[in-house]
Parts: structure tokens; C-alpha cells; sequence
């Protein structure tokens, strides 16, 4: 699950600077210019350590609050926690959700020192309509490797995975291949598993899988989403 490059050869551009328009055409258009830096291939070193990140609103405060984990990669055990909240600036569009969500979600990442190796965004990745749903957005910003794991579909077509744990099968747009759909546990609903930023399809549904302990969701998007729920009304 880690690439066989170089340093020099995982070396990453420099992130691009945030920018947060308020207008939707806007926005869209920022999102497909940005798709275009996302690196679909295994680009990340040694992961020793894994993220989860999701978010949450207080819709009557106006926040939107962002919880984001480290644990440890071989024994799952939470080694850092954090939680963040930014104001609720751009409104509800479905396919701009990164745009309420990923200032809260940087603010949260931010506190986790050191950074996770990988990290595991609760959304889509490239399984969006704009092939930059808010884990590729945030992969971009952050510079680290994620993975987009969304509890439902976006976009795309598939054929419904055997029950089995472990089974998955292709999410399509067109001819196009924009993701995995993932059943995680027997005779659970599937998951929507995509390419965030600097990791390979299959590598991101191998650490999907692997990283999940009995419970539908993996083990850090699993702890980031109950963290992002403690806030207060």
C-alpha cells in the first residue's frame, strides 16, 4: 500500500492557496479548474498513521464544526483528537458541499500535530459530478494523500456488490471509473469509496477495508464522525 517511488519522485506540487467564493457559478468553475491537479496515482510514503475527518452544522449558531483523529495505523488505538467550527458562509448546493464544510475541516486538521500520513474524508472524492468532491478539495489543500469514503452515491452508475464483507465492484460515470462502491460488512448498506488526492483507486479501497473494525464505516471516519456530534445545540 505504499508507493515504490523515490522521494524525489513523491514529491508533490506546492497547494494551491484557498480561495472561498460565495457565488455557486463561481465555485463550480474553481472546481473543475482544480480538478485538474489531482493526482490519481499512489504518491505517499510509510502510513504509520491515519486521519479521519467529518463534519457537522449547528444550523440555528450558523457553524459548521469539523472533527479530525489520528490513530495509529496497525493497532487502530486514537492517538489525537480535534475539534473545530467556522462560520456557515456558502449555502446548501449539492456537489459545492466542500465549500460549507472544508474551511471547519483545514481548522481542525491543522491542530493535528503531526499530520496523519493518509487521511480518510467523510464525502466524496473524485465522485463528483466536477471530479472534486470535498476529500480531493481537501487533499489538494492540505497536500496530504486521502480518500474519499461517502455513505451514499453522487454520481455514477454501479452494479449492487455481493454481501460479503470485503466485496466491491466499480462506480462508473459513462466509460469513465470514478470510484468503488464497498461492502465493509456483511449484508451492510455499501460504501462510496474514491480517490481523494495522491492515492490509487485501489489503494483506496484496500485501506478502507482495512482500517474497519465490525462497523460499517472505518475505524477513523467512524471516530471523527462521533466527535463532530459533541458540540453543543
Amino acid at each position: 500500500m505504499e508507493a515504490g517511488k523515490s522521494a524525489a519522485a513523491r514529491r508533490p506540487a506546492a497547494a494551491p492557496a484557498p480561495e472561498w467564493p460565495t457565488d455557486p457559478e463561481q465555485a463550480r468553475a474553481l472546481q473543475r479548474r482544480l480538478a485538474a491537479s489531482v493526482v490519481r496515482e499512489d504518491r505517499l510514503g510509510p502510513v504509520r498513521r491515519v486521519g479521519g475527518l467529518d463534519v457537522h452544522y449547528a444550523p440555528r449558531a450558523g457553524l459548521a464544526f469539523a472533527a479530525a483523529v489520528a490513530l495509529d495505523a496497525e493497532r487502530l488505538e486514537l492517538e489525537a483528537s480535534a475539534l473545530a467550527c467556522a462560520p456557515l458562509v456558502f449555502p446548501y448546493v449539492p456537489g459545492l458541499l466542500s465549500f460549507r464544510e472544508a474551511p471547519a475541516a483545514l481548522r481542525a486538521l491543522a491542530l493535528l500535530d503531526p499530520p496523519p500520513d493518509l487521511l480518510l474524508v467523510d464525502g466524496q472524492g473524485l465522485a463528483h459530478p466536477r471530479r472534486l468532491g470535498v476529500a480531493s478539495h481537501i487533499g489538494l489543500l492540505a497536500d496530504l494523500p486521502t480518500i474519499g469514503v461517502a455513505k451514499s452515491r453522487l454520481c455514477g452508475s454501479f452494479a449492487e456488490p455481493p454481501r460479503s464483507a470485503g466485496s466491491w465492484t466499480l462506480l462508473r460515470e459513462g466509460e469513465e471509473v470514478i470510484g468503488a462502491v464497498v461492502r465493509t460488512r456483511a449484508g451492510a448498506r455499501p460504501l462510496f469509496v474514491s480517490i481523494g488526492h495522491r492515492v490509487s483507486l485501489a489503494t483506496a479501497v484496500a485501506w478502507t477495508l482495512r482500517l474497519c473494525r465490525g462497523y460499517r464505516l472505518p475505524e477513523p471516519t467512524r471516530l471523527a464522525d462521533r466527535l463532530s456530534r459533541c458540540h453543543a445545540p
